[in-house]
């Protein structure tokens, strides 16, 4: 069952709309259509028709590049679907969309801090030493060093060598975990089309920036199951409560055969556990924020800290009462979390239990 909402605001359309491109929107309206090429097209008419595309683009030259691009095609029935490039388009839109401000390391988890045999030079020297490899060497360094000690001639000699250091580059095994439950497109707000920006976002980050990274993909609603990350750009929000407590308990599962050293999840989610697992049976109660929940998912969520499974939770929602939730998860896990607004994914407030701090992100 396909379950959709759609509501254009006026104002909201125009700001989004100024000075982006159709690609970018095309992006954005093809995973808020759960990857079907041809609903994003008729929205974007539509966008054309309500007056806030151009009335001057031609859109049909548009989707023809398109095919032409081979972003999309024709299945056998004659509907368009997107290639594996239309795929790896949104996946590339979205992580530009989202990380393109954020300052490098702010949303990864490497946290090896010594210097040593790395690959990633660092701006702090040390004298050389037999073994250093030439490339290394700080040569304007070097050359004030021999400067100074021969009194201004240039009589370079090992002493006055220094090379730069390098970073420990430590390997990492993350899970991406994704809320899929009906309150992601209740009242009238689509949580769930940002959500999958920040999923695709985040997985293509990892797979491009470090590739000997491990990464899986779980889904959560009822229950939680892992999917491929190709399937992210067709997820929907369905009829189903938030089980965060078991999307952690497979998190933590498949980390745990993990040998990386660093193992975190990314928890997409607005915020509310109405859910549990106990026997195999699920025990619901979306009304409110449920105690016996809340404390099952805040055990599971020290669990996870204690076998040094970071959890960072972007909170895709403004309700204070859900960010509440979030904070005190985030505090038991000492982990991080980043508040974002569904409308403004390029601003993120981050709370950062591991160094105890909390500021804007842009």
């Amino acid at each position: 069952m396909r379950h959709r909402y759609l509501h254009l605001d006026p104002e909201l359309l125009q700001s989004i709309l100024a000075g982006i491109d159709l690609m970018r929107i095309w992006n954005h309206l093809v995973l808020a259509a759960g990857g079907d090429p041809d609903e994003a097209m008729r929205w974007m008419r539509y966008l054309q028709e309500q007056g806030y595309l151009d009335p001057s683009l031609d859109l049909d030259a548009f989707f023809d590049e398109l095919e032409r691009e081979r972003l999309i095609e024709r299945d056998e029935e004659g509907a368009r679907v997107l290639t594996g490039s239309g795929e790896r388009k949104i996946r590339r839109g979205a992580l530009e969309a989202i990380f393109s401000n954020l300052r490098k390391g702010d949303a990864g988890y490497h946290p090896a801090r010594s210097s040593g045999e790395g690959t990633e030079p660092l701006p702090e020297t040390r004298p050389w030493s037999f073994g250093d490899e030439l490339h290394r060497i700080d040569g304007p360094r070097s050359l004030a060093n021999a400067m100074k000690r021969s009194q201004g001639e240039l009589e370079l000699a090992e002493e006055d060598l220094e090379v730069f250091e390098t970073e420990h580059l430590t390997s990492c095994a993350t899970v991406v975990a994704i809320d899929v439950s009906h309150s992601m497109i209740l009242y009238g707000e689509d949580r769930i089309t940002p959500a999958k920006t920040v999923a695709l976002a985040l997985t293509e980050l990892i797979r491009t920036t470090y590739p000997k990274d491990f990464v899986e993909v779980i889904r959560f609603g009822d229950r939680a199951e892992r999917i491929p990350d190709r399937e992210l750009p067709y997820l929907e929000a369905g009829p189903f409560h938030t089980n965060t407590r078991e999307a952690l308990q497979l998190g933590r599962a498949i980390l745990e055969r993990r040998k990386q050293p660093n193992r975190q999840i990314f928890l997409i989610t607005d915020g509310k556990p109405s859910a549990i697992t106990e026997n195999g049976r699920i025990y619901k109660n979306p009304m409110g924020l449920d105690l016996k929940i809340v404390n099952k998912t805040l055990e599971e969520a020290d669990q996870c800290r204690r076998q040094r499974i970071v959890i960072t939770t972007f909170m895709i929602a403004t309700d204070p009462w859900l960010q509440e939730f979030v904070e005190k998860l985030t505090r038991v896990n000492r982990g991080r979390a980043y508040f974002a607004s569904p409308d403004n994914l390029g601003e993120f407030i981050l709370t950062d239990y591991l160094r105890n701090r909390r500021r804007r992100v842009h």
